[in-house]
């Protein structure tokens, strides 16, 4: 039920949102939104590198990740929820997300293979200017960037990084 209601709330975020969207050149781009779902160490390392090349870029990088059950948040290095945090009425509850959502990215990358549902409540209702993901036919409103045909973790963090920090 509540899943369902997570649903509805986030096609009403993503209907009701009236931020300017759209890309921003990528040397202009000061602070980056890096969000993704908890799946294992190789994926942790992965965004951990990417973090730092976006910080040697002199981008202020803010990270949130989505714990599932049963998956061990590796160094607790970054604020994280989990459906624990979605209330009756389908909505994400947790501060910290809330806060990140709000935040005005120039670039939020989503960093998942596969769509979360709880990520994309948080995207639908977000503040940033350009956000930056693999598509995926049902999610093409939550998306600025779309990096097509990506395999792995790795691969689509690449294929962000390259095409993003091409935008003149």
């Amino acid at each position: 039920m509540r899943q369902k209601l997570l649903k509805v709330r986030t096609d009403w975020e993503l209907k009701k949102n009236k931020v300017l969207h759209g890309t921003v050149p990528y040397k202009e781009a000061l602070n980056v939104g890096v969000i993704f779902t908890v799946e294992d160490k190789q994926k942790h390392e992965a965004i951990k590198e990417f973090i730092k090349k976006l910080e040697h870029d002199g981008k202020k990088v803010q990270v949130i990740e989505f714990l599932p059950k049963d998956k061990e948040n590796y160094e607790f290095k970054f604020d994280f929820f989990s459906e624990n945090d979605l209330s009756f009425w389908g909505q994400v509850t947790a501060e910290n997300a809330i806060r990140f959502s709000d935040a005005p990215f120039d670039y939020l990358f989503y960093i998942d293979i596969t769509p979360n549902p709880f990520i994309l409540y948080l995207l639908a209702r977000g503040k940033a200017r350009c956000r930056v993901g693999r598509s995926w036919p049902e999610t093409r409103p939550y998306f600025e960037f779309m990096i097509e045909s990506i395999n792995s973790n790795q691969s689509l963090i690449e294929g962000m990084y390259k095409y993003t920090s091409q935008l003149r």
